[in-house]
């Protein structure tokens, strides 16, 4: 079938769809979802008989497109590489593992280095790309706190800069989808209010925060957290943390690293029975290592060595990111939590889609959306995604 034909359809498959699974078959006009039947309807009856491509999908699984709101690199990309050739590798690789939509996400670096990929991101996003449509950027740091690095260089930590936001949304308006930062950093609470503002999903990560400080974050307009346990203060019964903010507080939604080794598969299971079901994110943070094997490797300016799939930095030992894909993610998901595949692509697609607010395109599988959609086999391997309706090709 050709990638670009302007309608085709997929049949003998488990439609997941936001309300269930549908038996049955999809079509696809102009990029768009044009149906979605069920076993003994009439256009399933008809499959074959109206001049439709069809492809067999085998009794497989048809899920919306992941989309992975916190992604570093993959396929030895890294998107603070800032040049088109890294972001076709990075969304090639991610959509041959079902990844449809992504943000390009930075690290801590100095603001011309963060510049640079912002002005990389504004050009990619504007030409069909190589695999997984680029959404807009995730600034993960600066302004994130110096006890709290992680894997994030500490020497171009700096505190909340309002006029380096305001500069960067008027020469890149709608780009930048989500800042993490420390909210307790001195002049953390302005930058929330201004990220409110202008669309901007303020989220915590690389934080000292007690619990009070989150709780008044949010009501500036704090309405997420990135790779939750990770980075962040941690629970206690008599001081809740971090941690116990974001299990707690409704308002916010919480991403988690689903691999088994960023947080233990039990606390992986906590947070997905603590959050609302509509507040659970699954995320990768995986790294240009992602999809070459163990190694060395480089983000942000240090040396990671990855061993038997996991990165950690080579000075301290701390874990840098993972190799994760959103595939691993949401088959660890239903292994770790007890979820049905309804549940897990909840997390993996619908969710994110509403985080960063495009519910009304993607991220479920409905008549009029975008045919951003992952066939996988019965047993949860990955087959062929498409992006917009246009199957993405094998790396070569």
């Amino acid at each position: 079938m050709s990638s670009t034909m302007s309608s085709w359809r997929i049949t003998n498959v488990r439609i997941v769809t936001g309300q269930g699974i549908v038996q049955g078959s999809l079509t696809v006009t102009n990029g768009r979802i044009a149906g979605v039947y069920s076993m003994g309807q009439h256009e399933e009856k008809t499959a074959h008989q109206d001049g439709l491509d069809t492809i067999d999908g085998a009794g497989g699984w048809l899920l919306p497109g992941f989309i992975d709101v916190h992604v570093h690199g993959g396929y030895g990309g890294d998107f603070m590489d800032a040049n088109a050739d890294a972001y076709d590798a990075i969304t090639r690789f991610h959509a041959l593992h079902g990844t449809t939509t992504m943000l390009a996400t930075t690290v801590t670096a100095p603001k011309d280095a963060i510049e640079r990929v912002l002005e990389a991101a504004a050009g990619y996003r504007e030409r069909p790309g190589a695999g997984a449509r680029l959404a807009g950027v995730h600034l993960e740091g600066p302004f994130i706190s110096p006890r709290w690095p992680g894997a994030q260089n500490p020497d171009h930590i700096v505190p909340p800069r309002p006029d380096w936001l305001e500069a960067w949304v008027a020469r890149y308006p709608g780009l930048i989808r989500m800042l993490t930062l420390a909210p307790e950093q001195p002049g953390a609470p302005e930058l929330i209010s201004r990220l409110s503002d202008a669309g901007i999903v303020a989220a915590c990560g690389h934080t000292d925060a007690d619990y009070a400080a989150i709780k008044e974050a949010v009501g500036a307009g704090l309405s997420h957290a990135v790779h939750t346990y990770n980075a962040m203060r941690g629970l206690h019964h008599r001081e809740p943390g971090t941690v116990g903010a974001v299990l707690t507080c409704d308002e916010l939604s919480a991403e988690i690293i689903a691999d088994g080794h960023h947080a233990h598969p039990a606390a992986v299971k906590l947070l997905l029975r603590a959050k609302p079901a509509d507040k659970a994110l699954l995320i990768t943070d995986a790294i240009s290592a992602a999809g070459l094997g163990d190694g060395e490797y480089e983000l942000g300016g240090l040396k990671v060595v990855v061993s038997h799939g996991v990165a950690r930095l080579a000075e301290g030992g701390s874990l840098a990111g993972s190799t994760l894909t959103m595939l691993e993610a949401f088959r660890n998901a239903m292994a770790f939590g007890g979820l049905s595949p309804v549940e897990a692509s909840r997390f993996a697609s619908a969710n994110p889609a509403s985080l960063i607010g495009l519910s009304e395109e993607t991220g479920s599988i409905a008549v009029g959306k975008a045919a951003d959609v992952v066939l996988l086999t019965g047993s949860f391997d990955h087959v062929r995604t498409w992006v917009s309706g246009k199957a993405v090709q094998p790396i070569s």
